[in-house]
């Protein structure tokens, strides 16, 4: 049995906060799930796909953010307990329904995750979603800790049903990626089999219903607003005249920082975890009690503004300050020691910072960027396109995934990025903009979330482009989730379709059309050059599993290589390739067989055949 079905409330289990969300979840009779994968909250949805593999939990992989939310939606609407799960970025795709959604309401309780990524860990911005649910007038609520995020997720369904509108459960990196002791509460049932009751002039927003359902919505907001000033998640702690309101994790470094400065008879604190509608009054009355006030949030000054327009209504001059240049940045994640020292700085506390320790005789910790792995596909393809474009001129727009890091030299074979499919519509861009050979790229997994459309533009528009589309049978970026494309049949799943890139790409009225095996260098390259010399819309499927992938499903070649003696040092492998199983010693290139996977893209490029398998 799956861990998070086990268990009961007299137990405690340590968990990652993405686990102890699922584990919420499912404590409160989740009935239909929907997600596409994206750290920081892939962990959320891979254990409920294994959950409801074992339960009588829906659970599915969709396409993309806008299509998971229509699903949620949908069972929601039908009185069951949704969730559709993504990162932030993902809602600017699931956008669009999300903001009449709003206007149509739920019947069911639904959650809709928004995992923000402060300091950028694996994302292309840092926005605060905080603004969405201001912007379509939903309740926002945000966890503190790990063992919050779950009883706050049972929390989130049950507001959800009493104001009759999905809550948007704001989580950051920081949250989901943590780990923590957390108390077990008992799974409720699963409420299986929903009740869609017709009625158009609700269900369906033309203007003239959508006039009426706006209406209801500032009600539901309404309602929201009084819950949220009686809230749990809304509380104040400390009994002094400096006041700190925080949110988030940033709540646990404030605790920490007035303890450590020794001010906790001088400070309280107001927690927000139910964020919007902010609870006026509770703002009000403690700004009330204050000479001086500091927000506290990442991000934005969501909080921050808002506290100084009630500050106004109510006549109060107090200093209120957030974000500031001598204060707290908009930029990136806050740290225990930052908050500190903010502190300090914003109410004239003498401070001095600790004494970093004397690491003088430490060696220096060698550094790791973001690399493709030893064996990948990707890398192949790129050294294969690039070696069939020489003279060209060329611009090439990449996408989101694994192969994003072919920005990276040797390959340096991004010049243009977005956002997910955005490689297609920039590239038709380009190919009118410029007289360059315009050469994009889109993994499988991106294609199916948002590179088709682009496609059709490139074909109805007939740009001159070509399209790399990089098949590596699964969503490899964010933990080998399944797509549209993978054979479900190789993980012992039955039960699911599947879906040919090639005939979509050819079924969409693509002229040229190619596959390629991007492990077979020389005959691919041939191909390569004959769809880069297409005048018109061109497409190379490049189809190589994930070599991860096949490693976690026992497909991979178990063959590594050497460098022999006839290594002339010319050094093709490091300088065109750049795979991380080749390293130098005393001078020499080698090959670290604990990384090789056998892929033999090397010893095809190496000019003296010097690389050969392992006799072993």
């Amino acid at each position: 049995m799956h861990k998070l079905l086990a268990g009961n409330n007299a137990q405690r289990m340590f968990l990652l906060g993405n686990e102890a969300i699922a584990r919420g979840a499912v404590e409160a009779g989740l009935a239909v799930g929907a997600t596409y994968p994206g750290t920081p909250s892939s962990e959320i949805s891979s254990n409920l796909f294994e959950m409801s593999l074992e339960s009588d939990l829906y659970f599915e992989y969709s396409v993309n953010e806008k299509v998971s939310l229509e699903v949620a939606a949908a069972a929601a609407c039908s009185g069951l307990r949704s969730m559709a799960i993504m990162k932030h970025v993902g809602l600017n795709v699931a956008a669009d329904p999300l903001l009449t959604l709003a206007y149509v309401g739920v019947t069911g309780g639904m959650v809709v995750v928004t995992a923000d990524d402060p300091q950028m860990f694996s994302s292309q911005n840092e926005q605060d979603n905080r603004y969405y649910g201001k912007l379509a007038g939903l309740p926002v609520l945000e966890p503190s800790s790990v063992e919050e995020a779950k009883e706050m997720v049972r929390y989130a369904f049950e507001l959800s049903e009493k104001v009759g509108e999905p809550v948007l459960f704001r989580t950051t990196t920081r949250i989901n990626h943590s780990t923590g002791i957390v108390p077990l509460g008992s799974i409720a049932p699963v409420k299986k089999v929903g009740e869609f009751v017709k009625d158009p002039f609700r269900w369906v927003p033309i203007p003239a219903v959508a006039r009426n359902l706006h209406v209801k919505l500032l009600k539901n907001l309404e309602e929201a607003k009084k819950l949220s000033e009686t809230s749990e998640y809304n509380f104040c702690e400390g009994s002094g005249r400096w006041g700190i309101i925080c949110n988030g994790v940033s709540y646990n470094y404030v605790r920490d920082g007035v303890k450590e400065l020794g001010i906790e008879d001088r400070v309280k604190i107001l927690r927000i975890g139910f964020s919007n509608p902010l609870p006026e009054k509770m703002i009000k009355t403690f700004l009330a009690g204050c000479e001086k006030v500091l927000v506290v949030e990442e991000g934005e000054p969501f909080m921050e503004e808002a506290v100084k327009a009630f500050a106004q209504e109510e006549g109060l001059t107090i200093p209120i300050r957030g974000k500031a240049p001598d204060l707290f940045s908009r930029l990136y994640e806050y740290d225990p020691a930052m908050v500190r020292k903010v502190i300090a700085t914003c109410f004239g506390l003498a401070y001095a910072s600790p004494v970093a320790p004397d690491l003088a005789d430490v060696p220096e910790i060698p550094q790791r960027p973001p690399n493709l792995c030893a064996g990948c596909s990707h890398r192949a393809s790129y050294y294969i396109v690039k070696k069939a474009a020489e003279g060209m001129e060329t611009i090439c727009p990449n996408d989101i995934g694994c192969y994003t890091l072919g920005i990276l030299p040797p390959l340096s074979m991004a010049d243009f990025l977005l956002c997910m499919g955005s490689s297609l519509g920039a590239g038709c861009g380009f190919s009118k903009a410029t007289d360059k050979k315009i050469i994009s790229f889109i993994g499988d997994s991106t294609f199916f979330h948002s590179g088709v459309a682009g496609l059709i533009n490139a074909v109805f528009n007939n740009h001159n482009l070509t399209l790399v589309i990089l098949d590596n049978g699964t969503t490899a970026m964010t933990g080998h989730q399944p797509n549209p494309g993978v054979d479900m049949n190789q993980l012992k799943l039955d039960g699911y379709g599947r879906v040919s890139i090639e005939d979509v790409v050819r079924g969409v009225g693509v002229p040229f059309v190619t596959v390629i095996e991007p492990f077979k260098v020389k005959k691919s390259i041939a191909a390569v050059k004959e769809a880069l010399e297409f005048k018109g819309v061109s497409v190379i499927i490049s189809r190589q599993m994930c070599t991860l992938y096949a490693k976690a499903l026992k497909l991979d070649s178990k063959r590594t290589f050497r460098i022999s003696d006839k290594c002339k040092g010319h050094r093709n492998c490091i300088n065109d390739l750049g795979c991380p199983a080749f390293f130098t010693k005393d001078g020499r290139v080698e090959i670290d067989a604990g990384l090789c996977s056998g892929c033999a893209v090397c010893a095809q490029i190496c000019p003296e055949n010097a690389i050969v398998p392992v006799k072993d």
